[in-house]
């Protein structure tokens, strides 16, 4: 195989060097192509088929169904790793000993505290605030609280920064839920784990103890690791845009939150809750609304099937659908939304319309079951995958400055109008 591709414009040839990726990616290094053309650039809205880096943390195949963090499979990471080792893998490059694990457990919890002051920026909020334009506006206010730059060329300050947000953002995420709740502010304790520490901050009553369930840490630490990273999304895109500027820390990962937002993105577990909502007040037959979502005609949409990167069944839905069948038993919840959801899932399993066209339950759809058993509002459900996403957007922000990437900066093709003279306004 050539290791060069030829394009030719009016006649001229050109030539570009292809990069190869150690799994056999093949992609067209353009850098010149401007230069060299006199102007010449690309279109592709989306960025389907652009990359906009190299990167060495995941790896993704959506038609084999292959997820891998740093080499890893999903599935292994999933059920022999915690959170923890998993955050340490894609930031670091490395699973850690258990020595190297231990401290950085002990260092994030050195550094849950957050600043007393930032109680008056949570309290200026509204209770009908949404959760993630609080968090967002949260994780940015950190940055006033931490002005001094991070040194990217010292391992020591890099390190600090990586604690500090892995250790302040789930107190951010459990105040973001307990403002709406009208619940008091409070805190974890050194003496639990990560996300054991997570689910006391955020259920824990003021005139009761919080007592962990098992299977409840055990199905929020999957979803955590199955949210954790996944390649260049819109979030990780504009964490790695933003960060290119040299902005810090805090300001990308807000901006990672706002773009995580989305309904098309990380909203997209809400959505899928709200829609089970809608079939439920409308009488809740799935029948019914499996057919709407083959009618082409209808505008109702399926939400939580398919994805647009996997075109087979998603690697993260296969673990997690197991995890949340054990939720659903071991809680005996019962819940008409809840059953709308099994309902869906068994007709879209066995439909010839829906297997002919792999359009499985995706990992948007068994998080949000989960995420409503456990008695998360829906509302919060987002800000839950920004919790799982935050070790996949400091490991991309740290490698795209260690690697010294220069400042994102799109091209364009103007399609507006020629050059026109200036109209006084008497003549307008």
């Amino acid at each position: 195989m050539s290791n060069t591709a030829t394009l030719e414009i009016n006649g001229e040839k050109h030539e570009f060097p292809l990069v190869v990726g150690t799994e056999n990616e093949i992609g067209i290094n353009i850098k010149t192509l401007r230069g060299v053309t006199g102007g010449v650039t690309t279109i592709d809205p989306g960025y389907k088929n652009t990359g906009a880096c190299e990167s060495g943390i995941t790896f993704l195949d959506g038609e084999k169904g292959i997820l891998r963090y740093r080499g890893y499979s999903i599935e292994d990471l999933a059920d022999k790793a915690d959170f923890l080792e998993v955050a340490y893998l894609l930031i670091f490059g490395e699973l850690p000993s258990k020595d190297q694990l231990d401290k950085f457990h002990s260092d994030i919890k050195a550094q849950s505290v957050v600043d007393d002051d930032v109680k008056k920026i949570i309290d200026a909020f509204p209770k009908a605030a949404h959760p993630m334009g609080v968090l967002s506006s949260l994780t940015s206010a950190l940055t006033a609280f931490n002005p001094s730059s991070v040194n990217v060329d010292s391992e020591e300050d890099m390190y600090k920064t990586v604690v500090k947000i892995l250790g302040k953002f789930p107190v951010l995420v459990a105040w973001a839920m307990r403002k709406k709740q009208g619940l008091p502010l409070n805190y974890g304790s050194n003496s639990l784990g990560y996300v054991e520490n997570v689910l006391k901050m955020m259920f824990e009553k003021p005139n009761e103890e919080y007592v962990q369930n098992p299977i409840i840490v055990n199905a929020l630490d999957k979803l955590l690791i199955l949210h954790a990273d996944h390649e260049q999304n819109c979030s990780t895109s504009t964490v790695r845009i933003v960060g290119s500027s040299h902005a810090g820390l805090f300001a990308s990962i807000s901006s990672g939150i706002s773009a995580l937002w989305g309904p098309l993105h990380g909203g997209a577990n809400q959505a899928v809750l709200e829609m089970l909502e809608a079939i439920k007040e409308d009488g809740g037959d799935t029948k019914k609304y499996m057919g709407k979502a083959k009618d082409k005609e209808d505008p109702f949409r399926l939400m939580g099937f398919g994805h647009r990167v996997y075109k087979n069944f998603d690697p993260r839905a296969k673990i997690i659908k197991v995890a949340a069948d054990e939720v659903l038993a071991d809680l005996g919840v019962e819940d008409p939304i809840l059953d709308i959801a099994k309902g869906l899932e068994k007709e879209a399993l066995k439909d010839d319309y829906f297997v002919k066209r792999k359009l499985y339950p995706n990992v948007d759809f068994y998080s949000g079951i989960i995420y409503r058993a456990m008695g998360i509002p829906t509302e919060m459900f987002t800000v839950m995958f920004a919790l799982g996403r935050l070790p996949g957007w400091i490991s991309q922000w740290r490698e795209m400055r260690l690697r010294k990437e220069p400042i994102g900066r799109p091209r364009q093709i103007y399609t507006g109008e020629n050059y026109r003279a200036f109209k006084d306004i008497a003549k307008r």
